[in-house]
């Protein structure tokens, strides 16, 4: 009987792991087309000849849109258990929508299309970690998030290396219309994908899905104040772009490199995270108050570099140790309306914060970075209050 026991839990194991390593291929290619478009957003949109506050709004109104879109998605999840043809309709519009900026004359149609691009990830995100955190029951849920982010970030690497070469013989345009061969690629191994997931939980009695715990909410709120000073990389690019102070191929290049420290940051801190818990999101705020005087105030390339793959290493744990946190602190059978309504919060805080530092960025960038350093400072308390407090089982 033990030993019955002991084959069923390695199978279920197995099963997870596969899954996770399934829908993470699905992301490699996913960011492979959307980061390496992203990574020449900001030097596209500057060429077209808009101005910060332009790039800033785009930027963040791109997000909140998003991640308000989430906490529909998450719901309409945990009601009908569609996850895969949520996911089917959110990565094709996700996908398609970054190839096509190749097409976009005007500075109105490529935010138009950065925006839709955001909106499809949005759609198919709480469907997509709702599965994920089952195999992280299996697990555990920093391992499986940080497995997944790892394999999501090599894609981010890839992407903007491919384009970072296409950009320097065939400008941007090419840049992004390489992009659908990924694109393609990720719709091909989703559809491979389904069918792989872990099976739920036993749900218990019906809850009222719009009440969590209180350290959920408690949470929310450092997220969405650390969130708050941490600037789009679209800025960053822009910022590089109009200061000239890096060649345009090694922008997207910049943008690698801090993909590559995301894949690594999310690997360690997952680990950390089933071990320590929460605590390990100290570091979300502690890498980003260098990471933000580097890249808008250094003039040498050493310190812009250093201050990429610092922004790079919070992003890490932004997209595997925070998502894992909500995993932890809600119960299965309403996560996805969980992490929808945790995003659409935590949108609405990218996109006040992308277009306050876009305006701050216009008075200069010394007040960008004080505003930057102020908020993360204000997250640490939250952080504090949250650590105080028993973790959820």
């Amino acid at each position: 009987m033990n030993s019955q026991r002991v084959k069923t839990g390695n199978d279920a194991r197995r099963q997870a792991f596969r899954f996770v390593v399934s829908i993470g291929i699905v992301s490699l290619f996913a960011d492979f087309t959307y980061e390496g478009g992203r990574s020449i957003v900001g030097p596209y949109l500057a060429v077209l000849g808009v101005g910060p506050v332009f790039v800033g709004v785009v930027a963040g109104l791109g997000e909140f849109l998003g991640y308000a879109i989430r906490y529909f998605s998450g719901r309409y999840v945990d009601r009908t258990r569609r996850n895969w043809q949520v996911m089917g309709a959110g990565y094709t519009l996700n996908m398609l929508a970054v190839p096509a900026l190749a097409l976009a004359p005007v500075a109105w149609l490529a935010g138009l299309l950065v925006m839709l691009e955001r909106i499809g990830k949005g759609i198919r995100n709480p469907a997509k970690d709702a599965l994920l955190s089952r195999a992280g029951r299996e697990l555990g849920h920093g391992r499986a998030f940080g497995l997944h982010e790892f394999l999501d970030q090599l894609g981010a690497v890839l992407g903007p290396l491919l384009v970072a070469a296409v950009v320097a013989y065939a400008g941007y345009r090419w840049g992004f219309a390489v992009l659908i061969v990924p694109a393609l690629l990720a719709l091909i191994f989703l559809w491979r994908a389904r069918g792989l997931q872990p099976d739920p939980a036993p749900a218990p009695a019906p809850a009222d899905p719009a009440k969590f715990g209180r350290r959920y909410y408690l949470y929310m709120a450092f997220a969405a104040v650390s969130i708050l000073g941490f600037s789009h990389f679209i800025l960053v690019s822009y910022h590089l772009e109009i200061h000239h102070l890096l060649a345009p191929a090694m922008i997207p290049l910049l943008f690698g490199l801090a993909m590559g420290t995301d894949a690594v940051a999310a690997l360690v801190a997952g680990h950390f995270y089933d071990r320590h818990g929460l605590k390990v999101l100290y570091a979300l705020p502690l890498l980003t108050l260098p990471a933000v005087p580097l890249l808008f105030l250094a003039t040498h390339p050493l310190g812009i570099w250093a201050g990429a793959a610092l922004w790079g290493a919070a992003l890490g744990v932004q997209e595997s140790t925070v998502r894992a946190g909500v995993a932890t602190l809600t119960p299965e059978h309403l996560r996805a309306t969980a992490y929808g309504l945790f995003d659409t919060v935590y949108g609405a805080a990218w996109f006040v914060g992308s277009v306050l530092m876009g305006a701050l960025y216009a008075l200069g960038p010394v007040w960008l970075v004080l505003a930057a350093i102020l908020l993360q400072l204000l997250s640490l308390p939250l952080l504090a209050v949250i650590g105080r407090r028993p973790a959820a089982a």
